[in-house]
């Protein structure tokens, strides 16, 4: 039995300890009563219900749907604040310290938001959500200004002259359309600001050339990871990007004469001070993308996105299981793992500069658990709780299928927790994909991924709704999961 907490959407102390509980507005989610489920709560095992709400309706799964959507995506702008606040103390005072500080707040920023990537392939603010708030199409969205990768490192800051035997790896020579650095440009960037990121962003149309959102900053942070190949015989390192924290030493914090552009390379002071305010603008324009989706799921808002997909019906219920098959399939067993396991490499790893891309899986697959279980838990430990895609299986007697998803989705994440543990024990995502094409714990993830897609799309036959292709996202030959 299910009930969601009454008071999840308060506002508490550790939110005013942030400084950002009046943008976040968190406190609108008015409680009805239900609890995210009409009706009364039967016995557990009554009719086969296992305790479920006789009288759980389809309205209670999209209210609770939305609700995680707005929790988990204000959770992501409190991350985002935090992480520009911990940028902002490195810039001021360049020491390891901070800059591993800044390591740290961008790690964390990143779990709630890699738990709302279900709110992906569906049409809905992440995708569609235009800059003056209404929403059109798939690919107006933020989520490529926010999320968006491999990223085009070169027109950003320096990059190394060779790696992995490419004498050109990701610089200005090797891609046609990349003929700018931004940071070292002062000519034609004399001021390096929100607007200038924008207007780069997917330079000339190439969707490689990206220069803004969480792998920008990831990039200023660590810089190219670059690890050996292993075909001079040896594996990879497990080290990170190592980008030096003189790479922001500048005057006006205490550092004259001493900036560089990687470990010892000696660099003008103007160019740390560019650097710096590209990474201060990549995170204001992170801030404002999120706080758009806020504003889009806030409960409280008039005429947002939050009230039409609440009152969307069956339109709504098919862009949710819309989502959770076109995220598991096609975009994370896809192009974030297949790819990169076939083609052994670290530019085809989602967060390839940090290390991260184990907890990009491990959370991506978590978010599409939470939209079947109707739950998520929030930074600060409390639980978001209502009428899940399970609940609503069960109502309209497809109880044996919702046992059946249930499996398939642990099934998904204990081989993913493989994935995630390993890495955390020493052995990060580019060195496992490195042990080949048949390495089992990814290949094994993989397979689980497809196989829960094929049950979500029994889920879909079984609630009557119509969505896209499950498998559009893809051309990798990683099974058929779609009818």
């Amino acid at each position: 039995m299910k009930t969601r907490n009454k008071n999840l959407f308060n506002l508490k102390p550790y939110w005013l300890a942030l400084g950002v509980a009046s943008s976040l507005v968190l406190s609108g989610c008015a409680d009805d009563g239900k609890d995210g489920t009409d009706g009364v709560q039967g016995p557990a095992g009554e009719n086969g219900t296992d305790g479920v709400s006789q009288l759980v309706t389809q309205q209670d799964v999209l209210k609770t749907n939305a609700n995680i959507a707005y929790a988990s995506y204000g959770d992501s702008l409190i991350g985002a604040i935090s992480l520009k606040s911990a940028l902002q103390a490195l810039i001021e005072n360049p020491t390891e310290e901070t800059l591993n500080q800044a390591k740290i707040a961008w790690v964390e920023s990143r779990e709630p938001y890699l738990q709302t990537e279900v709110y992906r392939f569906r049409s809905g603010p992440i995708d569609a959500l235009k800059d003056d708030g209404t929403m059109g199409e798939d690919g107006d969205g933020p989520e490529g200004q926010i999320n968006a990768w491999p990223l085009g490192e070169a027109i950003i800051d320096y990059v190394a002259n060779a790696v992995d035997g490419d004498p050109n790896p990701e610089n200005i020579s090797s891609t046609a359309n990349i003929n700018i650095n931004i940071i070292a440009d002062s000519i034609n960037f004399p001021e390096i600001n929100k607007a200038i990121l924008k207007d780069n962003f997917e330079l000339n149309g190439d969707e490689r050339n990206v220069t803004t959102g969480y792998h920008a900053i990831e990039f200023l942070l660590w810089g190219q990871d670059l690890n050996l190949d292993g075909s001079g015989g040896g594996p990879r390192d497990t080290s990170s990007g190592t980008r030096p924290v003189s790479d922001y030493y500048f005057q006006d914090n205490g550092h004259l004469g001493q900036c560089t552009s990687g470990a010892g390379q000696g660099s003008a002071d103007e160019t740390c001070v560019r650097r710096a305010a590209y990474l201060m603008a990549a995170a204001d324009l992170l801030v404002d993308d999120l706080q758009r989706l806020v504003d889009a799921w806030n409960p409280s808002g008039s005429n947002n996105y939050y009230h039409s997909f609440v009152a969307g019906g069956d339109n709504s219920l098919a862009k949710i299981l819309e989502g959770m098959g076109r995220l598991g399939y096609g975009e994370l067993a896809g192009e974030r793992m297949n790819i990169a396991l076939l083609t052994d490499s670290q530019e085809d790893e989602h967060s390839c500069f940090s290390d991260n891309t184990h907890r990009d899986i491990y959370l991506d697959a978590l978010g599409i658990q939470n939209t079947f279980l109707g739950q998520y838990t929030r930074i600060d430990g409390q639980l978001v709780e209502g009428a899940g895609i399970d609940d609503l299986l069960v109502v309209n007697g497809h109880a044996e299928l919702a046992n059946q998803l249930r499996a398939h989705l642990e099934d998904t994440m204990a081989k993913v927790r493989v994935i995630d543990v390993r890495a955390k024990s020493g052995l990060p995502f580019d060195n496992q994909i490195q042990l080949g094409i048949n390495e089992p714990n990814i290949t094994a993830s993989i397979n689980a991924l497809v196989a829960q897609t094929s049950v979500i799309e029994q889920a879909i036959t079984a609630l009557n709704v119509a969505t896209g292709d499950l498998c559009q996202d893809t051309e990798e030959n990683i099974g058929n999961a779609c009818n």
